[in-house]
């Protein structure tokens, strides 16, 4: 079974197992078109001036990260992908999931070695992707059902920062966050984002996360400054979509890529610089913006981790480090997060689990 089901605007929560749904995402766009321009407007307006990164993922922002993946100096995408390979079927023994949910398109390998093993082990029951682009959801959806025709697959169109309480409850669940995109979220807002992940869980269910790690400076910096100049593009994208959508005015070619790490807050910043003097308007906002030659834009941070330094964003959010691989070089790591303990009341657990401690699985 698959189905596309938006449910951003009713404020819904997620269909249940077995449910119809609506056919297709388009439900979604005004409400989405709302927040981008609610978005667009507090951050052109504010100090520093800034966009958020997830409208970089349009149709074609969303095709420019599939090349960034392939660029030599993005090291990212196939060390992750060796990670899994290695250790995916040792993460479903730990946790023994029959829902598989991605944050994301789940259109790459790396998702599929996960449902691999799931199946294999005769787990596979449901498998849940949530994104923000219409189209690669639906591709997706339809892809995973074909190859997985024994799983409910669904698809749930929507932003996982704004969207996540509309999963609904745990229970056999392990969740992605993959790639890198933790380092997305603010750290000092991580520990929130880590509790509504964690209300999202029983003991027993997991979050599999992709982190990027600390390392020199040459390294990081390579790999959001790749020669091809994919990346540059894909950051200019950005200003493509507040043309389109908010009827802006941004000529792309007065507008520099830069991207560059901060030792002192552990991440990589990426920020478009003006070229010139000029003035940009958006008339669906009735606004106007007058920029320097210099003046920069910041459109992500990409926060970059320790163990040491994950572990101590964990701290109150319910969840604990239950298993942590890295690749050889230390480059990237996976962290899969489990909740720390069960209520005493037992509310918190799965049908015929009371009376056994978190974490009994592994």
């Amino acid at each position: 079974m698959a189905d596309v089901t938006s449910w951003r605007e009713a404020g819904s929560a997620a269909p249940a197992p077995g449910a119809s749904g609506a056919s297709g995402a388009s439900g979604a766009s005004d409400a989405g078109a709302r927040a981008l321009a609610r978005d667009v407007r507090a951050g052109l307006q504010s100090t520093p001036r800034t966009l958020p990164c997830k409208y970089f993922y349009d149709d074609h922002g969303s095709r420019l990260f599939e090349r960034i993946t392939r660029q030599p100096e993005y090291y990212q995408t196939r060390t992750e992908q060796a990670l899994l390979e290695e250790h995916a079927g040792e993460v479903i023994e730990r946790v023994a999931p029959r829902e598989l949910v991605e944050l994301g398109s789940g259109v790459g390998r790396k998702v599929r070695l996960l449902l691999d093993a799931m199946r294999a082990r005769g787990l596979l029951r449901r498998c849940l992707l949530l994104d923000i682009n219409a189209l690669y959801l639906r591709r997706s959806v339809a892809q995973l059902a074909a190859e997985y025709p024994g799983a409910e697959v669904r698809g749930l169109h929507g932003d996982f920062q704004a969207d996540l309480q509309r999963l609904g409850p745990g229970g056999g669940r392990l969740v992605l966050l993959l790639a890198g995109t933790l380092g997305n979220i603010v750290p000092r807002r991580l520990p929130e984002f880590l509790s509504q992940v964690r209300a999202l869980l029983v003991p027993g269910d997991g979050f599999l996360v992709g982190v990027d790690l600390v390392k020199d400076r040459a390294r990081l910096e390579a790999a959001y400054n790749d020669r091809a100049g994919v990346t540059a593009e894909f950051n200019r994208n950005i200003l493509a979509v507040l043309n389109r959508e908010l009827r802006a005015d941004f000529d792309l070619g007065a507008w520099e890529h830069v991207a560059f790490y901060d030792e002192d807050e552990a991440w990589i910043e990426m920020r478009l610089r003006s070229a010139a003097d000029q003035r940009v308007t958006l008339p669906a906002l009735g606004l106007a913006c007058d920029f320097r030659r210099g003046d920069e834009i910041r459109t992500e941070i990409s926060a970059k981790y320790t163990r040491a330094s994950l572990e101590a964003r964990l701290a109150g959010s319910g969840l604990r480090l239950s298993r942590w691989w890295t690749d050889a070089g230390q480059r990237f790591a996976l962290a899969l997060l489990q909740p720390d303990v069960a209520p005493h009341d037992g509310s918190d657990l799965p049908p015929g689990a009371a009376g056994f401690p978190s974490g009994s699985n592994g």
